[in-house]
């Protein structure tokens, strides 16, 4: 028998090990060791919670210990590793308090990401009992279920009087984040350096309507600016950049994160990024070492290279691919498009791919062809949505790159997953134009949006 250890338990890990149990659980022993106090947060649902759009966190919680540990793992909670020795191939964490050594066969990080902290003037953080803390009182980070817990209760505590919210970092968690304060009736400022929010997954025009939704909601944006300082004499009281100073109570700071790959310093190859470079069956430069989810590398199959792509979605799959080379059982990822999506007081956007200045700046002779139009013939009276789609192809090889889309008609969500499978296999916009589509009125227009777009290529 084997003995496989699994450093980290969240989306990657939770796959991997439920993959490595249901499939060669008689064969090898999994213990599994997370600094963490909980499992399979889904991060992407906090803004819900705080937002008081969904009852609790409970139903944000798909596995735990408990059930791993039914499945026959051994998992250790709490527990951080300190340290990894690869020449013995022993693992040091701290288990109830003391150091604890397990040796293993196969290793496999799933350590995920950490909150970049911007170099911001009082937004300086202590370090202790292996938790970061920030300095300032109402200076937030939010990732976990106990980041979103402490957000909460300070929001309910009357005493606190937190009615201003600011929040940097106009990516998806910062727009998420701006929409859950102002559902609570406060006055909230989204603060980013580019001009415009959502900027790495949408073309300005796109993002611009998400802008116009956010302020036609009584969303301060104070986009193109840099923030230089958090102030306040103890606790939050004002936030100041390069144009502006606000007075608020709480600052929240959404500005990305960073592969979490400290035990592999020195060790292991690393990414540009300082994610563990690892191959399609998620092995690093050690032999007999994987790595998972947002700790770590995945192919790109719009830019047809290694890359980093940090969502849920591409955990899981790393993970149920890492636990098969684990186990012995030789399997490949297909590699990712990087699909994703966002929905902001009913404004629906999905994307796939790579937007027309990704695509530039990857080298591609990108071009863009799209097409507006109801979702459904226009004698449908009711529940019937403008799309707006957006398709970024290359010129030369016609090779679809990447697709936007927005409605208010959430169905959309299911066209961008047509998408993604032509990125995948490298389908050409003269294809997509001539590509089986059924039409009912009921669902769309005989020549619908998609063919339309597709059509109008060059």
């Amino acid at each position: 028998m084997s003995k496989i250890v699994v450093v980290g338990a969240n989306h990657a890990g939770t796959a991997c090990i439920n993959t490595m149990l249901d499939n060669y659980g008689s064969e090898n022993e999994i213990v599994v060791f997370d600094q963490n106090s909980n499992i399979s947060f889904l991060g992407c649902g906090m803004a819900l919670w705080i937002g008081k759009q969904i009852d609790g966190a409970e139903g944000l919680f798909y596995s735990d210990k408990e059930k791993l540990e039914a499945k026959g793992a051994t998992v250790h909670m709490n527990a951080p590793v300190l340290s990894i020795d690869y020449d013995k191939k022993e693992v040091t964490a701290l288990v109830d308090g003391k150091e604890h050594v397990e040796s293993y066969e196969k290793l496999i990080f799933a350590t995920g990401s950490t909150p970049i902290i911007p170099p911001i003037k009082g937004a300086e953080i202590v370090e202790g009992n292996r938790e970061f803390k920030a300095t300032l009182e109402n200076l937030q980070f939010v990732k976990l279920y106990q980041n979103a817990e402490e957000v909460i209760e300070k929001l309910q505590d009357k005493s606190k009087h937190i009615e201003r919210v600011a929040v940097v970092g106009g990516g998806y968690i910062g727009v998420e984040l701006a929409e859950a304060f102002e559902r609570l009736g406060k006055e909230v400022i989204l603060v980013d350096i580019v001009d415009t929010v959502l900027n790495g997954y949408y073309d300005k025009d796109f993002t611009q309507m998400m802008a116009k939704n956010l302020e036609d909601h009584n969303i301060r944006l104070a986009l193109g600016q840099t923030v230089q300082a958090v102030e306040g004499d103890g606790k939050v009281e004002r936030l100041v950049t390069d144009k502006e100073t606000f007075d608020v109570d709480m600052v929240v700071l959404a500005v990305g994160f960073r592969p979490n790959t400290e035990l592999g310093a020195g060790k292991i190859e690393l990414f540009r990024n300082g994610a563990f470079l690892v191959d399609k069956k998620q092995e690093t430069s050690i032999p007999g070492v994987f790595a998972i989810g947002d700790c770590a590398t995945i192919y790109d199959n719009a830019r047809q290279e290694t890359s980093y792509i940090a969502l849920a979605s591409n955990a899981v799959r790393s993970g149920i691919v890492g636990a098969h080379n684990a186990c012995g059982h030789e399997l490949e990822g297909i590699g990712v498009q990087g699909s994703n999506g966002i929905s902001i007081y009913g404004l629906h956007m999905v994307s796939t791919g790579l937007t027309l200045e990704k695509a530039k700046a990857a080298g591609y002779n990108a071009v863009e062809t799209g097409f507006n139009d109801l979702q459904k013939p226009e004698f449908i009276k009711h529940d019937n949505h403008e799309v707006a789609l957006k398709i970024v192809y290359d010129k030369d090889t016609r090779i679809v790159l990447g697709a936007q889309m927005v409605s208010r008609d959430i169905s959309i969500s299911m066209g961008i997953h047509m998408f993604s499978l032509a990125i995948q296999e490298q389908v050409t916009i003269d294809k997509l134009a001539l590509m089986d589509l059924f039409f009912l009125p009921h669902f769309n227009k005989p020549y619908n949006y998609i063919t339309m777009a597709a059509l109008s290529a060059e």
